[in-house]
């Protein structure tokens, strides 16, 4: 993959990781507006997105550094609230990884389109849903398994994870900014594990056909804009204002049905 492109999907990836828009759905969307413009079908976007992935997940550790921090302390009861929460994710990632294609799900373009209402759909439900008072220290483990079910459902391209995630932590009672900091701090394992083992597989079957340093690029472009980008959402999250990406993915996904189902 050329540089300018790894450069294109890391600010995709920076802004669509945070923001409630779904990365992978548009990390598959943006690769195939590539390849119909002309560029040569991408067979290493596996390791590309662990980049990409890998450099978003940086800026989340340094976003919510303080509050990994106390995860380690005060907050450490937390630490198996998350472990519990990630095991659907793993479960049915794994599962799908191993016995589907990829091109079938999850590097489809045409399932991210269609997701991407669904995702619209959560939104618009969050807007009208009034947030609890609920810090995310006090989840019962019956909640932080129903917020990790949610994240389940985000390996399909086009489910926004932060949506998905932050809609569940207010749908069991969190306070808006609880909400968004539990989505995030249950994100980390699950990026860092679907990394690790991409990676290994990557590895072992020397799928790595995209430079070091074009990967290393793509890595710091992600950091950088997705560390801006959770900012923005984290205070779009406490002023209620999510909905708005609602109006953005719905017509994203019928043009992107559109485009797919055209003969």
């Amino acid at each position: 993959m050329a540089l300018w492109q790894i450069i294109v999907l890391g600010v995709v990836q920076g802004i669509t990781e945070f923001l409630p828009v779904s990365s992978s759905g548009h990390l598959v969307v943006a690769n195939a507006v590539l390849e119909a413009c002309g560029s040569q079908p991408v067979e290493d976007l596996v390791e590309v997105s662990i980049a990409l992935h890998l450099g978003t997940l940086g800026a989340v550790l340094v976003f919510y550094r303080q509050e990994i921090g106390r995860l380690l302390g005060a907050d450490r009861r937390v630490i198996p609230l998350l472990i519990l929460g990630t095991v659907p994710a793993a479960t049915i990632g794994l599962l799908m990884k191993k016995t589907l294609p990829d091109k079938l799900i999850l590097e489809n373009p045409l399932v991210a389109g269609l997701m991407f209402p669904v995702t619209a759909a959560i939104l618009l439900w969050v807007a009208r849903r009034a947030p609890g008072e609920t810090d995310y220290p006090q989840l019962t483990w019956q909640k932080s398994l129903g917020i990790g079910l949610m994240q389940a459902v985000a390996v399909l391209p086009g489910i926004s994870r932060s949506g998905f995630t932050i809609a569940a932590g207010l749908g069991v009672g969190l306070r808006r900014q609880a909400a968004a900091t539990y989505a995030f701090l249950l994100a980390i394992p699950a990026i860092a594990g679907a990394g690790l083992l991409e990676g290994i597989e990557a590895l072992s079957a020397r799928a790595t056909g995209t430079a070091p340093f074009h990967l290393t690029i793509g890595l710091l472009v992600s950091f950088a804009v997705g560390w801006f980008a959770l900012k923005l959402l984290v205070h779009w999250v406490q002023q209620g204002q999510l909905a708005m990406f609602a109006y953005y993915l719905l017509p994203l996904g019928v043009a992107v049905v559109t485009w797919q189902l055209w003969p």
